[in-house]
């Protein structure tokens, strides 16, 4: 059984490296395609297909009542794509942020992560929660278009023509093939993954908070973590960076959304007062480390790993 899950933790790793350079490379394609920069497609199109692995999970969690499991994963990941994605990316190569990211995303994603805390506090999430953090999301969505100022018209433009002169455009219509694969490949993966080092950690006595932050947080993380190290080695530090904030911003609304919609779930006590708490504080490191020099340096990359390490940490031996 054990030899089942390494060849499955082995096939997963696959399944999102090649998820992850068809999300790219399609996104990055479609975005010069239709005149969208490319931080707006990672805030959105790359975004949600990278968090579709933390979406299944969560999900069949909720079906299984296992709220704690849920909460811990999606804010572990959140955890991970800050101090391990960008921290790793960013000490591959130094990665330029854009203006927007600095002004507005990752204010948007402190607000975000703020706003759940009330929603949190007596330990669960019902559908009317769900409801109002899905909710967010929309507003996210569309103020993300809205803002694009001059790109609107034209992303309205080529969408709307999209459908009907595809065959005039076999471009345009193999890269949204090509993301979809992409995203089919990392939300395979991302489950192969979990669904093995849920077995390992389990079988190795560790709790399901502890399981939820670490290995199974880190699973589902890996797709943003191949897709912005992708990027960045293909000198898309926009989609890079903007993977990780829009990505944080869609497992707060829209993960911990849809899974309280479909089932309410309670939440351990220790995930809002330790897990939470580190990705807020992690959040607000985040924005003077993006507005410096506009640009998030190789030192600074590795500051955010030794604090996400020593966070783990904290987890890991604090439970």
């Amino acid at each position: 059984m054990m030899t089942l899950n390494l060849i499955l933790l082995l096939g997963g790793f696959g399944a999102l490296y090649f998820g992850a350079e068809w999300l790219v490379r399609g996104s990055a394609r479609l975005a010069t395609n239709m005149g969208v920069s490319p931080v707006v497609v990672g805030l959105t199109v790359v975004s949600l297909g990278t968090s579709a692995p933390e979406l299944v999970v969560s999900i069949v969690a909720t079906l299984e009542n296992r709220g704690s499991l849920l909460a811990s994963n999606v804010l572990g990941s959140n955890l991970a794509n800050i101090g391990l994605i960008l921290g790793t990316t960013a000490v591959i190569s130094p990665l330029a942020v854009a203006n927007r990211v600095i002004s507005r995303e990752v204010p948007i994603m402190i607000v975000v992560t703020l706003a759940v805390f009330p929603l949190m506090l007596d330990f669960r999430l019902t559908r009317g929660e769900g409801v109002v953090l899905l909710g967010l999301l929309a507003v996210y969505v569309a103020f993300t278009f809205m803002s694009a100022d001059d790109e609107i018209q034209e992303i309205m433009d080529e969408v709307g023509e999209l459908a009907d002169d595809a065959k005039d455009k076999p471009g345009n219509l193999r890269n949204l093939l090509l993301i979809a694969a992409g995203a089919g490949g990392l939300a395979a993966g991302g489950k192969a993954i979990v669904e093995a080092a849920s077995y390992i950690g389990l079988e190795f006595g560790l709790s399901e908070m502890v399981v939820g932050a670490t290995i199974v947080a880190i699973g589902t993380s890996l797709p943003e973590l191949v897709t912005s190290v992708v990027a960045a080695v293909r000198k898309e530090a926009d989609i890079a960076v903007g993977n990780v904030v829009g990505s944080n911003i869609f497992n707060l609304a829209a993960v911990l959304g849809a899974a309280a919609l479909v089932r309410g779930y309670e939440i351990d006590r220790g995930i809002l007062e330790q897990e939470w708490l580190m990705v807020l504080l992690l959040s607000v490191v985040m924005w003077p480390v993006v507005t410096t020099a506009k640009e998030v340096r190789r030192g600074e990359g590795v500051l955010l790993l030794v604090a996400y390490v020593t966070f783990l940490g904290v987890i890991a031996f604090g439970h």
